[in-house]
């Protein structure tokens, strides 16, 4: 039998509150075994799927996405891989397109500071 963790445990290992994982479960991120107390029970490859579920959320990917992807990690084959593939790519435009809108906000606070400094060095030379 291969082994499982509690939830706490999980959480421990891998630096994700309880409260997330519980989140995970309930959008169908990650599945639990129950004990007859009720109690969840994770098993040991879930360890790395959280890792990975954390790596996509960093990347900024929503759960639905994440979700719409995780078929191609468990059962790749050319119908998920496309299908995961395509989603991928849409997901690296919209992440270029923030990152374009990130650039110019940044640029628009640069040219705040500039001026502000400008404001205060006539401030003081008067």
């Amino acid at each position: 039998m291969t082994a499982t963790v509690r939830i706490g445990e999980l959480a421990a290992r891998t630096g994700v509150s309880v409260r997330s994982l519980r989140y995970y479960e309930e959008q169908g991120l990650l599945t639990s075994l129950r004990t007859p107390s009720g109690h969840r029970r994770y098993l040991e490859t879930q360890v790395e799927r959280i890792f990975f579920i954390q790596r996509l959320f960093s990347a900024g990917l929503s759960s639905r996405t994440i979700v719409d992807l995780l078929p191609c990690v468990e059962s790749p084959n050319t119908d998920t891989s496309e299908a995961a593939l395509e989603r991928m790519h849409q997901e690296r435009d919209r992440l270029d397109r923030h990152i374009e809108d990130l650039i110019r906000t940044r640029s628009v606070l640069d040219e705040l500071i500039a001026a502000n400094r400008a404001h205060r060095t006539e401030l003081v030379s008067a």
